[in-house]
């Protein structure tokens, strides 16, 4: 699986790239367990401590277009080693940044390192389908995602670790002991980083030539009458993302001016707070009216040149695909980040029974409260992991499966109206039966990154799909922006409540869905590859 046509093996390169994929696996996972301990430590609302969240996703932004750039000039081996120093480097500044006072400097930390993430996710994917004969491509492909598979669960476990104490004493006592042991897990991975990049820097690694894989179809030519159904969704499909770029745009304008004018004094006062607050909405507001009116004078200006035959635009099937990402990246980021504030704020009691079980840490998972023992924030980081991301994987794995036999574009609807449905239950609070909607959720998102992406660059040709792929990947900046919505809405009314917000964004992604064929012109995708993914 691993000899080329000139007996050449490489699997020894093929093994160290796939040390890749359990490392950005670890990073996202332990992000996702960050929220509520900066909530505690910083004294943050559910809005501002989605924060993490946004500085995590921007680094993706910033970097999706650079990072392809520099490892089509410097190749895999030289993405992989900048990709690794970058992250280091980020990991390294968690250090200082849990004695400086201030929420930025961890802010920094969690961009920086997302940034160096980017390069390796954007060379790892695409590296292992050249290791070997063409014939193994997939093999090596889904062999390789099954080490980022392990990482996946062991993020939140890690972080449960570190992030939150089990020393005895009050709970403020608690946190501020786990916050200085907070950089201990980034310290470790940034001299496994480090040590990773010196290793394929002395490597010999293979650099794609003429036998490199087009893993993208052909382009497909539609019928004249089938052109001219679909082009009526290509201006109305442009305007939304102008939107969603205008409003993306202001709220990074808005992300900076707070992480300027924000500090520890600001944080402790109420009323400084709430003038500060309504300072950044005024910032919002002016940038991203001035994004939104720059971006359609440009939408307005190559309004032809967007709409023609040989424009990645004209085919609303794409376009329709960066919004669906947009969402979809929102709903998981969300979804994701305040699990754990959901468990311990609205999860019912778990009695005396429960309170030591092994699945939420043992005494250190529980906590006495209102006359009742409830989950901790340790116990709701080892929930995550055990049974949220474990179903994660179990339905991109069975997903796999069962696309190879179904269209994409019906199981992507399908299972968005079901998490539809399981919102609904969580903002409805109905004890148990909305925890286990909460968990079913994990589930039912599985398979939608990488299907979106497969639908949307469907039909497009290699060289097209190479184009449109970076805006697909610059989608995922919804992950920034509406999680700070929900912690809004989680904020006012309460966590439950805040779940409406991926309610919606799953009803657009199921609306795409279900509508595919007839934005593409084409009866389905089967046999799309799931096994990929953020």
């Amino acid at each position: 699986m691993f000899k080329t046509a000139d007996g050449k093996s490489y699997g020894i390169t093929f093994l160290l790239v796939s040390f890749l994929f359990p490392l950005w696996a670890i990073c996202n996972g332990m992000i996702d367990a960050m929220d509520k301990h900066f909530q505690d430590f910083y004294h943050l609302s559910k809005a501002e401590s989605a924060n993490v969240q946004f500085s995590h996703y921007l680094g993706y932004f910033f970097m999706a277009m650079p990072s392809g750039w520099l490892v089509r000039k410097l190749g895999y081996k030289g993405g992989i080693v900048i990709g690794l120093l970058i992250a280091a480097a980020g990991c390294l500044w968690f250090f200082p940044a849990t004695r400086i006072d201030g929420f930025w400097a961890v802010l920094v930390a969690v961009c920086v390192t997302a940034m160096g993430l980017t390069f390796l996710e954007t060379v790892a994917n695409p590296y292992t389908t050249v290791l070997g004969s063409p014939r193994y491509a997939s093999a090596r492909i889904n062999l390789a995602q099954s080490f980022n598979a392990v990482g996946w669960p062991l993020g939140p476990f890690i972080g449960g670790l570190f992030f939150y104490s089990a020393i005895k004493g009050t709970h403020q006592e608690q946190v501020n002991a786990a916050h200085q042991t907070l950089w201990v897990p980034y310290a470790a991975i940034a001299i496994i980083a480090v040590v990773l990049a010196a290793i394929f820097l002395k490597s010999k690694m293979p650099e794609p030539g003429s036998g490199e894989l087009a893993t993208a179809d052909v382009e497909i030519d539609l019928p004249p009458e089938v052109v001219a159904k679909t082009s009526l969704w290509v201006p109305i499909l442009l305007f939304i993302n102008v939107c969603f770029l205008g409003f993306a745009l202001g709220m990074i304008v808005r992300f900076f001016a707070q992480i300027f004018y924000m500090d520890k004094a600001t944080l402790a006062d109420p009323e400084a707070m709430k003038a500060l607050g309504i300072r950044l909405d005024y910032v919002f507001w002016v940038s991203s009216s001035v994004f939104f009116a720059l971006g359609m004078a440009l939408f307005l200006g190559k309004r032809k040149a967007l709409s023609a035959s040989h424009s990645i635009w004209a085919h609303p099937h794409f376009s329709a695909a960066t919004i669906a990402q947009f969402l979809y990246v929102a709903a998981q980021a969300g979804i994701f980040s305040f699990f754990i504030n959901y468990v311990v704020e609205d999860m019912p009691a778990i009695g005396e029974s429960l309170k030591s079980a092994w699945f939420i840490g043992g005494d250190a998972g529980s906590i006495f409260r209102n006359g009742a023992w409830h989950v901790s924030d340790q116990g709701a980081t080892k929930l995550l992991s055990y049974f949220g991301f474990i179903l994660f994987l179990i339905g991109r794995y069975t997903g796999a499966l069962i696309l190879k036999r179904t269209s994409a574009h019906k199981m992507l609807g399908l299972y968005s109206l079901i998490n539809v449905i399981l919102m609904i239950v969580i903002v409805a609070k109905l004890q148990w039966l909305s925890v286990v909607a909460l968990f079913l959720s994990f589930f039912f998102m599985s398979i939608m990154f990488p299907t979106i992406f497969a639908l949307g660059i469907f039909g497009l040709g290699a060289t097209k799909a190479k184009s449109a792929s970076p805006f697909i990947v610059m989608a995922i900046m919804g992950g920034a922006v509406l999680p700070k919505v929900m912690g809004a809405i989680g904020d006012r009314d309460g966590m439950s409540a805040g779940f409406i917000v991926p309610a919606v964004c799953f009803a657009a992604i199921a609306f795409y869905g279900f509508f595919w064929s007839k934005l593409s012109g084409s009866d389905g995708l089967v046999g799309a590859d799931v096994s990929k993914g953020h």
